[in-house]
């Protein structure tokens, strides 16, 4: 590969680490804070130009501000179909295919609607009042800066056949109850039940708790039809949030799990383990997200845990004089093998993804792989 062309291959994947949110960089955050703030200014324009004083006074700005969002979403709809060869599931697609797998994704055709009323209007004659619902996709563009709306929306994807078919058995009971009370009420209300498409509104607002109370039963065979109704309703309703729930918290768990395992991964400790050992390793682990500049142990205070450098790095306040670690070293064990107290003052000079090892963790570790253990207890030594 040519210098240009591996330069370019950089760029290409520093873009998608930016526009992915896999950096901790500053320049990572401010695009993704830039971006949030664009999405939220945008949405709120759209709202309150509905209004036609607010419109008549601020229309200039409400262009305004228009033009700034379209113009930002543009470039990042570009540069996100450019980079996304770069994209892990994407791997072993050419870049072409990679472009068009992410182009048909969920997200990506959010951020495609999210833009296009714009130069629609410059070209076909549409109604506004549709050109406004699609620039108000845009506030969905939040769930890709939101990790608990990406896990929610990963949760509702996996879950789509069994809400569907819940979708099915919600329909067939709107069905049943609304023949049910046909049957019974339409020689008492004819004008509201004299047909089962007239019932099934009564039907639909009945099962799904709303009860608005324009259309009741009045006998007393429709009164038991419709607490029967209401009763199924409740059930129903309690099927599909089970099912997301459920979801949601197997998500969250298998987000957990990915993150642990890549982090594990970076640690030249654990790197000659095998699957099976590195999954056993990871029960013991847990992850954290650290800012740049914070005081993660003080000298002086109990020892409870250890720490691994997965990225960034740290620096120790020793009395030799500053040490600085990063990714793959780890630090905080030797007041845990030697029951002390901390020795020295550390904190992150960069943001830092750690894995913490609790104390009683560490020997029920070290005792179930004796490499660890070796390796950990000579590194203990070097430094004393």
């Amino acid at each position: 590969m040519t210098r240009p062309r591996r330069s370019l291959a950089r760029l290409r994947r520093g873009i998608h680490t930016t526009l992915d949110g896999g950096g901790l960089d500053l320049v990572s955050r401010v695009v993704h804070g830039g971006l949030v703030v664009l999405v939220c200014a945008s949405v709120i324009s759209v709202v309150l130009e509905t209004v036609p004083s607010l419109a008549q006074r601020y229309g200039l700005g409400f262009l305004i501000v228009e033009g700034i969002a379209v113009t930002g979403f543009s470039i990042e709809y570009v540069l996100r179909f450019w980079s996304a060869p770069d994209h892990t599931p994407y791997g072993d697609l050419t870049p072409m295919q990679a472009r068009l797998r992410f182009a048909t994704t969920a997200s990506a055709l959010i951020d495609l609607l999210s833009i296009l009323p714009f130069y629609l209007g410059f070209f076909l004659p549409v109604d506004l009042r549709v050109l406004v619902l699609l620039r108000l996709l845009r506030f969905f563009k939040l769930a890709r800066y939101s990790p608990g709306m990406r896990s929610l929306m990963a949760a509702l994807e996996a879950e789509r056949k069994a809400l569907f078919a819940s979708s099915i058995v919600l329909l067939g009971l709107v069905l049943i109850a609304a023949a049910a009370m046909h049957l019974v009420e339409h020689e008492a209300q004819p004008d509201k039940f004299g047909s089962i498409p007239d019932a099934m509104w009564w039907a639909v607002v009945t099962l799904t708790t709303v009860g608005y109370g324009d259309v009741v039963p009045i006998t007393l065979a429709g009164r038991i039809v419709a607490g029967i109704t209401m009763l199924g309703g409740l059930m129903m309703l309690a099927l599909p949030i089970g099912i997301v729930a459920n979801a949601f918290a197997e998500e969250i768990h298998r987000r957990e799990f990915v993150v642990t395992w890549s982090m594990l991964a970076r640690v030249p400790l654990f790197s000659s383990l095998t699957a099976s050992e590195i999954a056993e390793v990871m029960n013991y682990l847990r992850a954290q997200m650290v800012p740049a500049g914070t005081v993660i142990m003080r000298r002086g205070e109990a020892a409870t845990c250890m720490y691994f450098i997965a990225q960034g790095s740290v620096e120790i306040e020793t009395s030799k004089g500053p040490v600085h670690l990063g990714e793959g070293h780890f630090f905080g064990e030797k007041a845990l093998l030697r029951k002390t107290h901390r020795t020295a003052t550390v904190r992150t000079v960069e943001p830092s993804k750690l894995l913490v090892l609790e104390a009683g963790d560490l020997h029920a570790l070290m005792e179930r792989n004796s490499e660890i253990a070796e390796r950990i207890e000579s590194v203990a030594k070097e430094r004393e």
